[in-house]
């Protein structure tokens, strides 16, 4: 039974792969060209790294096994809030549940199908991320052909647990909130995730690592790099077994522990699937919809708008209605601030703030670095809010269509509806840093001038391949920037921030050089030049891909 739930999902994805390969494969070249890059990329910093930590004596293995505790610990936090806000979908609101449901099906497939599905889909971009940390490691310290075994063997608990464990929060919370709806429950959720991130990043301290300094001792250094973050997380059970099997002793104890835990936790997930789902189920399809007052937006963004077209400041106010009644949206909101909070308190945790003066030369790096991770943040973000706008459409998008109203304004609605929040979020992001950092005059305005260029473009590729690849039929719309299209434009915005930091880091080279020779800014054709150069390439990723999606919306077929 199992495998028939199975096969219509699997049936699906062979078809999709059969389509891409009809294309010619350009969408299959492209990904794995882009995705080697990126591979490579990961490899190279952490060979560097490790290469670095394997040449220390005595205390190298342990910061290596620290580093790869602190990673590992990174993915059980985002898989665990990543499985919780996909199990509601996949568990509670996906189309083919009416069917499964009703359906002769023994629950016991039906958990084990659902809890694969939301694993699937909330693990895979953590999976291929571990491929090149494990590789690096493996490289490093000699691993051998067993290690990817063992590399494999540990992982996948990993994976399990964390989607076992979100699974039965959303169950919970879907029984214990039924009259307050999805709203309630996912802002439970956010709320509960938010303070569990900030809290392991309290417990962890990882600032410490950093400053050997504040120590009495080398010993009590080496006691906080061999004492685990905590004895009873799956994270410190996997870094024992593999560090054990690349530096050893191996010991085979915390890898049974592991893989006994995780089918424990399926165990105890199935007990509480077949006690609570059905009474959760048929509570979540209670009145999934939300009344929001039409004359508050007006009043709020009429004067706004007021000398805006009038079908462009219709398409703006609906966007706003629809992005607000969408609980699995706006709830996320509350997720972005505290992120927006971790992220500021993990400059100011940088072993840069001790008191004496910082040097000019550290400072300034670290502050045009941050573009490249600033620039990050707003690319996942985009690709959580901006990419899925026009796969949000649906099926009306056939309505649209065949209406008198035009295209561009739709398209004008969605990307300023989106960049603008984002806008203003990177300009926080980007002054707050600087100040904290308290990086030069230069610095702040080439730091807000890039962010603002890198907002407009990276807002732009969003909505330029929402549209390029559209999910309009799609049963979860937590899966839309999971998908192909997601995973290029990733790629691509990846490849954009690259390109300008690369192209930025002539005239900052040429601004230190000068600052550290007691000269004024070099005002020259160089510096000149490379800003007219970001100016160009992010113009044309801004331009290019809203033009594409305009013609590719024009061209849409249902």
């Amino acid at each position: 039974m199992l495998s028939l739930i199975l096969y219509p999902k699997w049936r699906t994805a062979l078809t999709r792969l059969r389509q891409e390969r009809g294309g010619g494969g350009g969408k299959i070249i492209v990904v794995a060209g882009v995705g080697l890059i990126f591979w490579t990329f990961v490899f190279g910093v952490l060979y560097r790294v490790l290469r670095y930590f394997r040449g220390v004596e005595d205390i190298g293995p342990f910061l290596a096994g620290k580093l790869l505790g602190l990673v590992l610990l990174s993915f059980l936090s985002i898989l665990l809030l990543s499985n919780v806000i996909t199990a509601l979908s996949s568990f509670f609101l996906a189309k083919d549940l009416d069917l499964l449901v009703s359906a002769p099906v023994d629950w016991l497939d039906l958990y084990l199908a659902k809890l694969g599905e939301t694993m699937l889909h909330s693990s895979w971009m953590v999976a291929l991320m571990a491929v090149p940390i494990f590789s690096a490691y493996g490289v490093i310290y000699h691993g051998g052909w067993l290690f990817p075994l063992h590399a494999l063997a540990a992982l996948l608990p990993i994976l399990v647990l964390p989607a076992v464990v979100g699974s039965a929060i959303t169950l919970i919370l879907v029984n214990v909130f039924p009259a307050r709806r999805t709203r309630d429950l996912l802002s439970v959720i956010a709320v509960g995730a938010a303070g569990g991130v900030v809290l392991l990043f309290r417990i962890i301290r990882p600032e410490q690592l950093a400053r050997p300094e504040g120590f009495n001792n080398l010993l009590d250094f080496i006691t906080v790099l061999r004492t685990p973050t905590s004895p009873l997380l799956p994270s410190e059970w996997a870094t024992k077994s593999l560090m054990g099997g690349l530096v050893g002793p191996f010991d085979p104890f915390p890898l049974a522990l592991l893989w006994s835990t995780a089918a424990a936790f399926v165990v105890m997930g199935a007990w509480a699937h077949d006690r609570l789902y059905p009474a959760g189920f048929t509570k979540s399809q209670e009145g999934a919809e939300r009344f929001v007052h039409g004359w508050i937006w007006r009043m709020v963004l009429d004067p706004v708008l007021r000398r805006v077209a009038v079908a462009k400041r219709e398409f703006v106010i609906k966007d706003v209605k629809l992005f607000f009644r969408d609980t699995t949206q706006w709830s996320q909101l509350i997720l972005l601030g505290v992120l927006v909070v971790i992220y500021l308190f993990n400059i100011r945790a940088l072993p840069l703030f001790r008191g004496e003066q910082v040097p000019f030369f550290l400072v300034t790096v670290v502050s045009f670095l941050n573009l490249g991770l600033a620039g990050f943040v707003l690319a996942s973000i985009a690709a959580r809010f901006v990419f899925p706008a026009i796969s949000l459409e649906g099926q009306q998008m056939w309505l649209l269509r065949s209406s008198p109203l035009d295209l561009r304004a739709l398209l004008w609605s969605k990307y300023w509806t989106g960049t603008v929040p984002l806008l203003l979020l990177a300009l926080v992001i980007t002054i707050f840093t600087n100040v904290l950092l308290k990086a030069s005059p230069f610095m702040m305005g080439v730091s807000i001038g890039t962010i603002i260029l890198l907002t407009l473009a990276i807002s732009a590729l969003a909505l330029g391949f929402g549209a390029l690849y559209p999910q309009f039929e799609t049963e979860n719309a937590a899966q839309i920037p999971t998908s192909f299209g997601g995973l290029v434009f990733m790629m691509t915005t990846v490849a954009l921030l690259a390109l300008v930091i690369v192209i930025e880091a002539v005239p900052v080279y040429g601004y230190l050089r000068a600052a550290f020779r007691g000269l004024p800014i070099p005002v020259n054709a160089t510096m000149i030049g490379a800003f007219a150069a970001v100016v160009l390439v992010c113009g044309a990723a801004t331009v290019v891909p809203l033009q594409i999606g305009l013609k590719r919306m024009e061209e849409f077929e249902f």
